[in-house]
């Protein structure tokens, strides 16, 4: 049995054209207790033709009334996908406090302003060089940005460069990596485990389980398990898989947000 699926999109993401009630529909048949909504917000996104911008009067409209309309059947939490920038932070912090949100996730989708996904990013960099820029900008975002509550899906720069490799090693990266975690931990921050890498066939969650071990070393107790889903089929994918990495991290709960602050729930 899954509780919660805390990474989920509608058609208000520019890169989805699910409707929220058919992904509540789903979650429902699938057993649900909780679905959070993590529409995209990515201001200053350097593709055109994906503003990931959100008219939030139309967006509460539309969610109050699903709410209403399942509130017997199951929890709908009101989450944000935030693209995290340096320049952005301002105007970041403003959404975040207009905005009644119970749950933010900040991930990365842009480094130095430069796109992943269309691969911006990677040109003239060799492997090494990129994944440790990545890494930086991480670093770089949480120590800026505040008001998120889990750092999503960390290492997912593996999806999207040019290298025949798709992994990142742990060792390789331990240093930056490790201040990473640490930095999540001092300002009571989580991670995510978000299950979409098994989707795009890189054979691990984002982060993998390494950095999921060493992130409760470390003394980190925010974990949220998310599938990243973009079509209804995909909601709780490999959620088995997040469920037994979590036992093997030492974990026991995952973690869930009401008004931004967290309560635990004991796992299967």
């Amino acid at each position: 049995m899954y509780y919660a699926d805390y990474h989920v999109h509608s058609s208000f993401s520019d890169d989805c054209d699910i409707p929220m009630q058919q992904m509540i529909t789903k979650a429902i048949s699938l057993g649900l207790k909780e679905l959070t909504f993590t529409d995209h917000v990515d201001y200053d996104y350097p593709d055109i033709n994906f503003p990931f911008l959100i008219d939030y009067h139309e967006y509460l409209n539309v969610f109050r009334e699903l709410q209403e309309k399942y509130k017997t059947q199951i929890k709908l939490t009101l989450g944000v996908e935030i693209g995290l920038q340096s320049h952005l932070k301002d105007q970041i912090d403003t959404l975040l406090t207009t905005i009644p949100f119970d749950f933010v996730i900040g991930s990365s989708h842009v480094v130095d302003r430069l796109d992943l996904y269309g691969g911006d990013f990677f040109i003239g960099k060799d492997q090494k060089n990129a994944y440790t820029r990545y890494f930086e900008y991480v670093l770089e975002q949480i120590q800026i940005h505040d008001g998120f509550q889990v750092y999503g899906h960390m290492d997912y720069i593996i999806r999207y460069g040019p290298y025949i490799n798709k992994t990142v090693s742990y060792e390789e990266y331990k240093d930056i990596i490790d201040e990473i975690l640490h930095t999540l931990v001092k300002k009571h921050q989580g991670l995510e485990i978000n299950t979409s890498g098994y989707r795009y066939k890189l054979n691990q969650t984002h982060p993998q389980l390494r950095i999921l071990k060493r992130y409760k070393e470390l003394g980190g107790e925010i974990v949220t398990v998310g599938s990243d889903a973009h079509y209804a089929k995909d909601l709780c994918s490999h959620f088995d898989t997040a469920y037994d990495m979590l036992w093997e991290a030492g974990f026991t709960a995952i973690t869930c947000f009401t008004q931004r602050k967290p309560r635990w729930i004991d796992l299967p």
